[in-house]
């Protein structure tokens, strides 16, 4: 009899003391992603008071009609200071990033303003790598027990190397070993987040 019970405060121990954990654990999905129909997931732990470590992922690996391409995955780590409590109210971010792309035929002309020449995505299809970091800030809204909205906005730098091709799917290599730095905006995001 002493043992179940033993066994029983043990069990209701660990619940409560997982239950209590829980609240520092989430995930989300990026908004703007799915707009895209890009998949991305993300999860964040509270690691201390008022930090935590956030980890998002999106993958997109769609072709559309006439040889146009948008296909890349991409990962971003994340460090956040939060200035009053983890996962609610304002935080700073420190971020890493990295992935692949092959996007081609595609006009992305709407995007000169990032300083980039983007004139060669209309005819020929790029392929590469990039790694790179910024900075952030963003605002976690609570809505309710378990559901928050989030907004943030990032700045960095991003380092790109990549190949040319000819057309989307098949294609000779025109260009290899193209290189492209490029500094701005590095996320944007409106993360519906469900907070263990």
């Amino acid at each position: 009899m002493k043992s179940r019970l033993s066994m029983a405060m043990t069990l209701l121990f660990i619940v409560i003391s997982l239950q209590s954990q829980a609240q520092d654990v989430a995930i989300k999905t990026n908004l703007l992603y799915d707009l895209t129909a890009t998949v991305n997931v993300g999860a964040e732990v509270a690691v201390a008071p008022k930090w935590s470590i956030d980890l998002s992922g999106n993958f997109n690996a769609w072709s559309f009609s006439d040889g146009k391409r948008w296909k890349h995955w991409l990962l971003q780590p994340e460090l956040r200071y939060w200035t009053c409590r983890e996962m609610g109210g304002h935080f700073f971010a420190f971020h890493l990033l990295g992935g692949q792309y092959n996007v081609g035929h595609v006009n992305l002309d709407f995007l000169s303003f990032l300083g980039s020449n983007f004139n060669d995505f209309r005819h020929l299809r790029h392929q590469g790598w990039y790694g790179g970091a910024g900075i952030g800030y963003g605002y976690s809204w609570l809505l309710s027990r378990h559901w928050n909205i989030e907004a943030e906005i990032a700045v960095g730098y991003v380092y790109s190397r990549y190949d040319i091709y000819e057309c989307a799917g098949c294609g000779k290599k025109i260009d290899s070993g193209r290189h492209n730095n490029y500094i701005g905006p590095t996320k944007a995001a409106v993360n519906l987040i469900y907070v263990f």
